[in-house]
């Protein structure tokens, strides 16, 4: 159902929030509200959405010997993420999930 839906787009926004770690805040893509045939899908029918862009990183994790790992992704990628990891919130207005590096799948070029 979701090739024959249309999907709205949606800018990327810049977020006053810096996450800790090896956390990065992702702005998912909108769910599909309405099909190519007009009809109109309740939130509960929408499929949860699984790619988004990221728009602030941490400054990465901790190692075990005590030195700095720096994150692989960087603001502006576009990126998979598993569908329930992770934590949604809602920052001035906007949807937005903050998850660990490890919640994300790929980088999508």
């Amino acid at each position: 159902m979701a090739s024959s839906a249309t999907k709205k787009k949606k800018s990327v926004s810049k977020v006053n929030i810096t996450p800790l770690g090896d956390r990065v805040v992702v702005q998912p893509e909108e769910a599909v509200e309405q099909t190519a045939g007009g009809i109109f899908l309740p939130d509960s029918a929408q499929e949860k959405p699984l790619q988004g862009t990221i728009v602030a990183v941490g400054p990465g994790g901790i190692s075990r010997d005590g030195s700095q790992v720096e994150l692989t992704v960087k603001v502006g990628d576009k990126v998979l993420f598993t569908s329930y990891g992770g934590a949604d919130v809602k920052i001035d207005g906007g949807s937005y999930k903050i998850c660990r590096e490890a919640d994300l799948l790929a980088v999508i070029e």
